[in-house]
C-alpha cells in the first residue's frame, strides 16, 4: 500500500488531529485517512449539474457582491 509522509505540521493542526484521534478512538494516521476521505468524498459530484443558465442579465459588481452577501446569510 502506498505511504505518505506529511512534514512541517502545525502545532495547532497536530493538537486538533490527536484530540480528534483520541475521540474517536483511533490512531492518527487512522483519523488522518478518515478526515482526508471524507474530504474527498465532499469535493466529488453528488450527481448532476443544472443546466447552465442561459438568460440575458448582465453581470455587473453590485450583482456579484450581492449574491456574495445573500451566500452569507
Amino acid at each position: 500500500m502506498p505511504g505518505l509522509l506529511i512534514k512541517d505540521v502545525p502545532v495547532e493542526l497536530h493538537k486538533k488531529l490527536k484530540e480528534s484521534a483520541a475521540r474517536h478512538r483511533r490512531s492518527m494516521t487512522q483519523q488522518a485517512l478518515a478526515l482526508l476521505e471524507d474530504g474527498l468524498r465532499r469535493t466529488e459530484p453528488g450527481g448532476e449539474l443544472p443546466p447552465p443558465f442561459t438568460g440575458s442579465v448582465p453581470m455587473t459588481r453590485a450583482l456579484a457582491t450581492r449574491g456574495r452577501r445573500q451566500g452569507q446569510e
